[in-house]
């Protein structure tokens, strides 16, 4: 509950405190030696004068009411005993003119100490004479010092004589003063007391005359009478003629004026105390400033330190701690030296000291903050320089912060405090973040391979952007209209997490290079000659690593390789994760754990996000290639894939070229393991482009849509199509295989070594097989339904022609490439497409031909074998048999078809229908006339000349589609003619021939508006030659 100002006073007043809620005990006024009054006298202070406000800070020890209980006549005694203290004396001995002349040439500060100055003064109450003896004179012989005790007593002497003669010559008067003080007294004592006591007490005083004094242990009979009585004594009630007596009771007078007396003070008290209190704070400021200015280094150390600290000013941390230190040292060799000579510290030096000891108190507990801070950003400072930044200019934060930690005083090593930080803070990035890609890339691969199949519009677009140079180079570089969005993505993420493990610019390899060759210049004490000379100075201790540091960090980054090497090797050997629950309960994080999703591009960040309450179900066994791969982008076709990989293995390759360079490794031994990571990555990537590329040769159907080339109509898009994604492939697998971009990195050729032979032959397999579907694709869009809007006839005729043209042209150029890029030679395989090619064109050709061959053969057969045909034995035959003309025009439809489709083909396919129609209508002469034993049927003169005629008529109307075969089949039908005729037939037969020429020549005039589609220019026998479909180029055709 509060108090009330009454009551505070009240409270104040009783116990003598300064305040209600005092710091310390209060010192009791009657409590103090004299000691301490000499003190404040040898100070230069005069006595505490009654009333005076005491300063709370400087004067608690004293009583505000002191000099109420102290006698008057003491206190006077006391001021006036100081007060005839000279400044300087003669040698009571005789031996000086001077004290304080010879003190001072001791060396001791009396003047500014005159307490101590007052000990060697003879008239002080202080006197020491041991002191004054050991210091006046210590050089003093025994016969100096008899000389002075004669001179001393001697003055003693004449002293003591002239107060002799003074008490003598007035004693009297000493008498008749004395009578009349005791009577004064006496009747002050017994005033207000009956008669009968009073002369009691007039005869106890004249009893006790000479026992009146006390005793030096003794209190004044009148000392206690100043005290003010405490509150818990109960008042008593006095008559009003005792209260002025001397006596117990009353206080010895000063009762009745006591209450008054404490009122006024405390009244003043207030009204003059502010006033007084100012005065004296005045003073006290004055002193305190003028130790401020004597001091002010010492004092502004501390918060200049603090402002370096919040700064980051390390010369100036360092600069203000070598002050602390500096005025810490001299203070503690002050107190050792005063201590070890036994002597007494001045005020000045006493009070430096105490200024230092306040200043160290400050400035220690920043030290110590400063340098955990220091060392737990060390623990910390793992980022990168940035590149842009020169390096001569970009100061890295860890050497200034273990410059800061030497200067300021450490017990652990900096050096390696950093170095093993480092090591622990690349090891769990490596661990974090890697493994969490994988868990993202799993995720990914899960989604893409649980979604729709493969949208067929969109692969055949994506497979023919490669036959634009300007979009596929776009695409090669943006990395889009390869495939789509999604499994792009999947190959971002994978080229990505790659990078940010493997690359020397972001990646981890990076940071561990740069962390062995920093540590590799810390262990050959290079890197220390960047410290500063006040840096070796003060850390000649930490500079220098100790040998097991040096083991301990060598076996860390072996360590951090080896991590790595099983990390990127695990990913592209192992089969896709079953098991998600590392992404459902991650690591904790650590202190020194990397920030992954700093890592992130704002462009991935949505792609990395994951619910965990719709976690994605493993992908579908659908017996597909890639559900073996981890790294391969379900459903993604070769064209990306390759692509990417080829990325991927040059980063793989660059870093393993780069980690096998490293001293360390180079000593471990550790670049085979790094060799085995590149070709086992190499033959896992190679198996996966080849599983995709023989998939999408399969699908390469696809790209046929029948739109004809614009500079050659006989051809469709498909061919340039299939020869840009044929050339695509091969070019990422020699990447992939050979890993050329990687060549030009330190070490290569130590980890990257040419392909394996089974390598290679594995690619010569995929390169065949890839054809061999290629082509029978294109067979079987041209053999399938009419589903495309184009005829079955034109659809065929175009894929003739394609076929003819991959033969010629894109086919020896695809085998050449693959043999220059892989330095191989495919005799075997190039016979081996060329029987391939060769087969299917024979098929197309022949699903082509067939309808038209099957109508020839039925017209002929009919034709001849009617007997009609034969004409009568008298007749000559002046015209072709209806059959011909009906073979003629069934030759003219197709040659319209043919050449307005695929003009190259005309020849080739008429002369095959030709050779077809000579060999049935031999075929039909046979089986007209079968000569048997029991049967004689010979073929007439009017028969042969019918038969002639026929002939000769297909044949000179054909006559520029003639082939050998077909000139060797028309001989052919006259040897069989010839055996079934007699001789007199064959005889005049000769005689017609003549009139057989007019005839046909007269037929030839007169058909040539029907069949002059057969009579075009020569140049198509040099088309024939050039394009290899002249004479003979259908015999392997007809002979299957």
């Amino acid at each position: 509950m509060p108090v009330s100002a009454d009551r505070e006073r009240q409270l104040l007043n009783k116990y003598k405190i300064p305040s209600l809620y005092p710091e310390k005990w209060p010192t009791r006024a009657d409590d103090s030696s004299d000691d301490d009054d000499e003190a404040t006298a040898s100070n230069g202070l005069s006595p505490i004068p009654y009333n005076s406000k005491l300063s709370v800070n400087s004067r608690s020890s004293y009583s505000k009411y002191r000099n109420i209980d102290r006698h008057a006549s003491v206190r006077s005694a006391t001021r006036d005993s100081e007060s005839l203290v000279r400044n300087d004396e003669p040698d009571a001995l005789g031996m000086a003119p001077s004290v304080a002349s010879e003190l001072k040439r001791r060396g001791l500060p009396i003047d500014e100490n005159l307490k101590l100055r007052n000990r060697f003064m003879l008239s002080s109450t202080t006197f020491n004479p041991a002191s004054f003896l050991a210091t006046v004179h210590q050089n003093a012989s025994t016969e100096d010092l008899l000389r002075g005790l004669d001179h001393l007593s001697q003055s003693i002497e004449q002293k003591s004589a002239s107060l002799k003669v003074l008490v003598e010559s007035n004693f009297e008067k000493f008498v008749k003063a004395k009578a009349t003080i005791d009577n004064v007294y006496t009747e002050m004592r017994t005033q207000g007391v009956e008669a009968g006591a009073a002369d009691q007490q007039r005869a106890e005083n004249r009893l006790s005359l000479h026992t009146r004094q006390t005793s030096k242990n003794q209190s004044h009979f009148r000392s206690s009478s100043g005290r003010i009585v405490s509150g818990s004594r109960k008042s008593v009630v006095i008559p009003e003629k005792k209260k002025n007596a001397l006596t117990k009771e009353s206080e010895y007078g000063v009762q009745g004026i006591k209450t008054p007396l404490l009122e006024i003070a405390i009244k003043a008290e207030e009204v003059w105390g502010p006033t007084l209190g100012g005065r004296e704070k005045e003073e006290s400021l004055r002193e305190v400033l003028s130790t401020i200015d004597q001091h002010r280094d010492i004092f502004t150390l501390s918060g200049e330190l603090a402002e370096s600290i919040r700064k980051r000013d390390y010369d100036g941390i360092v600069y203000a701690h070598k002050q602390a230190n500096r005025h810490a040292n001299f203070a503690r060799n002050m107190a050792d030296i005063a201590k070890a000579n036994g002597g007494q510290l001045s005020d000045e030096d006493a009070q430096v000291i105490i200024v230092t000891a306040k200043m160290w108190n400050d400035v220690d507990p920043q030290i110590n903050a400063c340098k955990i801070d220091a060392l737990k950003r060390l623990r910390e400072s793992h980022g990168r320089r940035p590149a842009a930044v020169p390096e001569e200019t970009d100061k890295e934060e860890h050497m200034e912060l273990i410059g800061l930690l030497l200067q300021l005083g450490v017990d652990d090593n900096p050096i390696w405090q950093w170095l093993n930080s480092r090591f622990l803070y690349l090891k769990d990035k490596i661990a974090r973040s890697f493994e969490r890609s994988r868990i993202e890339l799993e995720i990914m691969r899960r989604k893409l391979a649980n979604s729709s199949r493969t949208d067929v519009q969109g692969l055949a677009q994506y497979l023919r952007s490669v036959a634009n140079p300007d979009s596929f180079r776009f695409a090669k570089e943006s990395g889009r209209d390869l495939d789509s969005p999604p499994i792009i993505a999947f190959w971002e993420k994978v080229h990505f997490s790659m990078t940010a493990l493997l690359s020397l610019q972001n990646g981890v390899v990076g940071e561990v290079i740069e962390y062995w060759e920093t540590t590799q210049s810390f262990i050959d004490n290079k890197a220390q000659k960047a410290f500063s000379s006040a840096v070796v100075a003060a850390g000649q201790e930490h500079l220098e690593l100790e040998p097991d540091d040096v083991q301990n960090l060598r076996s860390g980054a072996v360590e951090l390789v080896n991590l790595i090497r099983d990390n990127v090797l695990s990913f592209f050997s192992d089969p896709p994760v079953d098991d998600l629950s590392d992404l459902y309960s991650p690591i904790p994080p650590t202190p020194k754990s990397p920030d992954v999703s700093m890592a992130l591009s704002p462009n991935l960040k949505k792609t990395f996000t994951f619910d965990i309450m719709n976690a994605p179900p493993p992908s579908p066994q659908r017996g597909d290639a890639w559900e073996k791969f981890a790294f391969w982008a379900p459903q993604s076709n070769c064209i990306s894939g390759s692509l990417y990989l080829g990325r991927v293995l040059m980063i793989i390759g660059v870093g393993a070229s780069e980690l096998s360079a490293l001293s360390v490794i180079k000593q471990t031994r550790g670049g085979e393991s790094l060799k085995t990571l590149v070709g086992t990555v190499r033959e896992r990537c190679i198996q996966a482009v080849c599983a995709a590329w023989t998939t999408d040769s399969d699908r390469c159907r696809i790209l046929e849509s029948w739109t004809r080339q614009s500079d050659r109509r006989d051809l469709t898009t498909v061919a340039p199509s299939i020869a840009a994604f044929e050339e695509n492939v091969l070019q990422h697998a020699q990447k992939i295989a050979y890993i050329t971009d990687a060549m030009s990195a330190r070490g290569s050729a130590e980890v990257i070594v040419p392909p394996s032979a089974k390598m290679l032959q594995s690619l010569r397999g995929t390169f065949v097989s890839s054809l061999h579907k290629v082509f029978s694709g294109m067979v079987d869009n041209a053999e399938q339904g009419d589903v495309s809007g184009v005829g079955n006839d034109i659809r065929m005729l175009l894929t003739l022609s394609n076929l003819s043209h991959l033969k010629a042209e894109i086919v020896p150029h695809l085998v050449s490439q693959f043999e220059t890029n892989f330095s191989v030679k495919l005799s075997d395989e190039t016979k081996t497409i060329r029987d391939v090619l060769g087969q299917l064109d024979t098929r197309l050709f022949q699903a082509y031909i067939k309808p038209t061959v099957d109508y020839l053969q039925q017209t002929i057969a009919t034709g001849i074998s009617t007997p009609s045909w034969e004409p009568a034995a008298t007749a000559r035959p002046t015209d072709a048999k209806p059959y011909i003309y009906a073979v003629l025009l069934k030759l003219v439809l197709i040659h319209s078809d043919v050449s307005s489709t695929t003009p190259t083909l005309t020849n080739q396919i008429l002369s095959h229908l030709l050779e077809q129609a000579s060999l049935f209508l031999i075929q039909a002469f046979k089986a007209r006339c079968q000569p048997s034993p029991s049967s004689s049927a010979k073929y007439s003169l009017p028969a042969l000349m019918q038969a002639t005629l026929d002939v000769e008529f297909l044949a000179q109307t054909l006559n520029n589609y003639t082939t050998d075969k077909a000139s060797e089949t028309q001989s052919q039908i006259y040897l069989a003619l010839d055996e079934r005729t007699d001789n007199e037939s064959r005889a005049k037969l000769q005689g017609e021939l003549p009139a057989m020429r007019a005839i046909l020549k007269k037929l030839r005039e007169g058909t040539k508006g029907e069949f002059g589609c057969f009579k075009k220019e020569r140049r198509g026998r040099s088309e024939r030659a050039a394009t290899g479909t002249g004479r003979g180029a259908r015999a392997a055709p007809a002979a299957a």
